[in-house]
């Protein structure tokens, strides 16, 4: 996985996210970020510089800040929030439920540093239940990109968009995974790997793990499909369910995230409802546990959520 200094073909995504900021003001939009005294983890200050003006910096005070977002979204205005993802979703809950989604504010809310990105600092500072609190707000739609392509069409949708929106985002650099061609569709099912033997549908920058699985699985003789979801509502469940389909010896799914509420509960769903009797292993932060407070990659190996760990759960289900 990539490491905190960026080389060709990486990028971090809340740079992206900013890049995007700025060419949406130069387009016209009348976008207002609205930070909680999380400059540098929003990596906002090119914005900044070009408009200093429409920065709102509201202090450590979350709860603020998503209200602040949904009043801008409610007068009009096109609301970011840009702040760390644990903080957003646990201290501002109640505001993001009640303030953005109920009322239907134009927010997008930005949760930087999802997953395990701050790794040391442990679970005061890990946001491994974002998804699935989201998924329980019934009119926000949810992303999470992989790469950096597709970070910044999904965020460029999401100003687009008319309405409240979750992104997840890594806090790493990383690895391009689309081409020049890729363009995002909401709700479409990313397969970025054709396989028959077994499916791997993964979250974020787990999908990277999930690739690089696919490739040690074809040393070993067994075709993985790779599905990135990175589109988790809206979703075209048909569609993920033809793509299940495909492969028929299972299915694994992987997230850095608890492996309750967030895409293996999802693809579970999918896969109940239509009744697909195929072997489903859900790899995760399991149920009842925290993420091990330490640097990222010993960190997904004690969790089976590394390349290593998604072939030994495909081993099982040979």
């Amino acid at each position: 996985m990539a490491t905190d200094t960026q080389i060709p073909g990486e990028a971090h995504l809340a740079s992206v996210m900013v890049e995007a900021f700025i060419a949406a003001v130069d387009a016209g939009v009348d976008l207002v970020p609205v930070v909680s005294d999380s400059t540098s983890t929003a990596k906002i200050g090119p914005f900044v510089k070009r408009f200093p003006e429409r920065l709102v910096n509201v202090g450590i005070a979350e709860q603020t800040l998503v209200g602040v977002a949904a009043g801008l979204g409610l007068a009009g205005k096109v609301a970011v929030t840009c702040n760390a993802a644990p903080f957003l979703i646990s201290r501002a809950n109640e505001q993001v439920k009640v303030d953005v989604c109920y009322n239907r504010s134009n927010v997008k809310m930005f949760g930087l540093n999802a997953g395990a990105s701050y790794g040391p600092l442990a679970s005061t500072h890990h946001s491994l239940d974002d998804i699935a609190v989201m998924r329980g707000f019934g009119n926000v739609e949810i992303y999470a990109p992989a790469d950096g392509a597709e970070c910044r069409q999904i965020v460029e949708h999401a100003l687009a968009h008319d309405g409240p929106v979750y992104v997840r985002l890594d806090g790493k650099a990383l690895p391009d995974l689309h081409g020049p061609d890729y363009r995002f569709v909401p709700g479409q099912v990313d397969v970025l790997r054709q396989g028959h033997d077994v499916s791997l549908v993964a979250l974020g920058s787990v999908v990277h793990e999930a690739v690089d699985a696919a490739r040690l699985l074809a040393e070993q003789g067994i075709s993985a499909q790779v599905i990135n979801l990175s589109s988790i509502r809206p979703l075209q469940r048909e569609a993920l369910l033809e793509a299940l389909c495909a492969a028929r010896g299972g299915v694994v799914t992987v997230e850095e995230h608890n492996a309750n509420g967030g895409v293996g509960s999802l693809v579970a769903e999918v896969m109940a409802e239509a009744a697909l009797g195929v072997p489903l292993i859900r790899l995760g932060i399991a149920d009842g546990e925290y993420a091990a407070a330490g640097a990222r990659g010993p960190t997904r190996a004690k969790h089976g959520i590394d390349a290593a760990g998604i072939v030994a759960a495909v081993q099982r289900l040979r």
